[in-house]
């Protein structure tokens, strides 16, 4: 297989391909097997007509068959052979077959070429976490206002699965201090990936925005329809994500490309969590710093 390319710009290339000889022959015999078994020619029984004779009536057609076959195998082993990124079907043009060689060219849409460098030892600034006794009643008093209760009691902690007030006391301060937790894990996570981002100017793949914003305005649209919207004002609200959700398509096909590259570079298994392990790892080599 003969294959050059060219760089169009950060996201595109060309790939001109041409196919070898006798690989375009054991097409055309497979080609033309295929078709004698089916053709019906006048004086010959299926499958015992000639080349020569099938080549003379369906000749167009073996062709078209051999061009259909091969375009799509040719180009499945030029991108492995070159080692190409492809995030998107290729634009096929300029084909030719003529003496038993078969050339087109494909442009495709590319994965960017992306360094990553200075992603370890970032600063995480963080407070440590305390729980106050003045905000373990103030969600003691949400329990009892969502209740109508009129006493903070044994019989008001009873009813809420604890033996006593304090030991209620005490599954409420375990409860927000996990919550606290949480959000300040998500808080760190969410400064580190800006952190990351800042040092990468890379150009992404429109086709991986416009892949990722239409999951994004599907998935809010699904939202709007369980709140009781028509499919009238769902139309009508179509612009109006689009533009709202685009920043954070781009924003999530980045964050996503970024830590893939660096998933490579520190040899990170691959698997349906590899980006919340990419943040894992992160984190790990990060400068923690106490407030």
């Amino acid at each position: 297989m003969k294959v050059e390319t060219k760089k169009l710009d950060a996201t595109k290339m060309r790939l001109d391909i041409e196919v070898p000889s006798e690989m375009v022959k054991k097409k055309f015999d497979e080609v033309y097997e295929r078709i004698g078994k089916e053709a019906k020619i006048p004086g010959f029984r299926p499958g015992k007509a000639p080349r020569d004779i099938l080549e003379k009536h369906h000749g167009r057609l073996a062709q078209d068959e051999v061009i259909k076959d091969l375009i799509p195998e040719a180009y499945r082993q030029s991108i492995e052979k070159e080692k190409i990124g492809v995030v998107e079907v290729p634009e096929i043009s300029g084909v030719k077959l003529e003496s038993n060689t078969l050339s087109f060219q494909a442009v495709v849409e590319i994965r960017p070429e992306i360094e990553v460098k200075d992603y370890k030892n970032l600063k995480l600034k963080y407070k440590k976490i305390t729980v106050t006794p003045d905000e373990v009643d103030k969600a003691i008093e949400k329990l009892k206002a969502a209740r109508k209760v009129d006493a903070i009691d044994d019989v008001f902690a009873k009813r809420l699965g604890s033996k006593t007030i304090s030991e209620m006391r005490q599954s409420l301060e375990r409860q927000l201090f996990v919550q606290k937790e949480n959000e300040l894990r998500y808080r760190l996570q969410d400064d580190l990936v800006r952190q990351v981002l800042a040092k990468i100017n890379v150009r992404i793949p429109p086709s991986l925005i416009q892949r990722r914003l239409e999951e994004l305005v599907r998935e809010a649209k699904t939202q709007m329809a369980m709140r009781g919207a028509t499919k009238e004002q769902l139309m009508a609200k179509d612009d109006t994500l689009r533009k709202e959700l685009e920043p954070d398509a781009q924003m999530q096909v980045k964050t996503f490309l970024v830590l893939d590259e660096i998933a490579k570079k520190e040899n990170i298994p691959d698997s349906e969590h590899l980006t919340q392990d990419v943040i894992e790892f992160l984190l790990s080599a990060a400068n923690w710093i106490e407030e």
